[in-house]
């Protein structure tokens, strides 16, 4: 049997995760307590216990995996907010080196990354695995300090396979408010509550968006096809269809049925990605095989998703 614990299980792309291995019948470990992210010393002794708590779950035939999508930093996170990020990593890291079960037998690790992030000055016309790394941000620098921390537990675990999954602009249901997560909820929350939508990118700015229960589906997938194969890998993960701002405003106008006072502001942090953004992996099992959520469909969840969020609260 193979046991999985989701660290991030709450947040837009772990509680997705969590959907998809419940549905292929994977059991999951759940901590007792909430993990104290702002307590160093607390949260070292509740990652310790965790671990303890995940291995003694194991037996001898089982598989475990750990999935992080823990990452609490964004584009406009401090510096000493990121570094927090990578304690924790560390911590879950170290614990897992030191444990005798976890340190011995058979397990994989997969760390959700940022492609928009590490390749965001890239000049290629099309992105892939083998496209020069880019980063021009703190956020961007992090990932690639988290990922480096990643390939050095390979070094002294010979039984783990690393999938580091970077993926492209996230959208879904259960965004976070507090962490400000992507356009699309953005401007959902903007149509529900009637307010002008700020926008600080031009119309034509074009990403890749994907939706979180495709992505989730993906990085399993991902995961499962590198089944055994120990060492380290990774892989773009995206709905490689690049679509443009204007696009998005376009769908939330057919869906919500009504057209959106969008208000273009400039803004330092139009800068942070290149214009255009297009993704493309190269590394198996390929995207383009994969169903994938249409946008219209998945803007209209979101959608719902808000208006009952919306609901609740007034």
């Amino acid at each position: 049997m193979i046991k999985a614990w989701v660290i991030g299980s709450g947040g837009l792309l772990g509680s997705a995760l969590c959907r998809v291995l419940q549905a292929n019948g994977t059991k999951l470990f759940f901590p007792t307590e909430r993990f104290c992210w702002n307590n160093v010393s607390v949260l070292k002794n509740q990652i310790s216990l965790s671990v303890e708590a995940f291995a003694m779950q194991i037996s001898d035939s089982d598989q475990w995996e750990i999935y992080w999508s823990a990452g609490i930093g964004t584009m406009n996170s401090r510096v000493d907010e990121l570094v927090q990020e990578t304690n924790a990593l560390s911590l879950l890291l170290h614990a897992i080196q030191m444990h005798p079960r976890l340190s011995i037998q058979y397990g994989s690790v997969v760390f959700a990354s940022s492609a928009g992030a590490i390749y965001a000055e890239a000049s290629d016309d099309v992105i892939t695995e083998e496209s020069p790394i880019t980063p021009n941000s703190n956020y961007a620098r992090e990932k690639l300090v988290q990922e480096d921390m990643l390939r050095s537990i390979i070094l002294s675990n010979s039984q783990l396979t690393v999938l580091i999954a970077r993926i492209s602009t996230l959208y879904g249901q259960n965004s976070s408010i507090g962490k400000k997560q992507g356009l699309i909820s953005h401007i959902a929350r903007c149509v529900i509550q009637h307010k002008p939508i700020h926008i600080y990118v031009p119309f034509d700015t074009i990403r890749d968006y994907i939706n979180v229960n495709d992505a989730a589906a993906l990085i399993v997938v991902t995961l499962r096809f590198f089944d055994k194969k120990l060492g380290i890998f990774t892989k773009i993960i995206a709905s490689e269809k690049p679509t443009s701002v204007a696009e998005i405003v376009s769908v939330f106008r057919k869906v919500a049925k009504r057209s959106p006072l969008v208000i273009t502001t400039a803004s330092s942090l139009g800068d942070a990605y290149t214009h255009r953004v297009q993704f493309r992996s190269i590394v198996s099992p390929l995207n383009s095989h994969f169903s994938q959520t249409s946008l219209v469909i998945g803007i209209s969840q979101v959608l719902a998703a808000e208006r009952i969020e919306y609901a609740k609260n007034t």
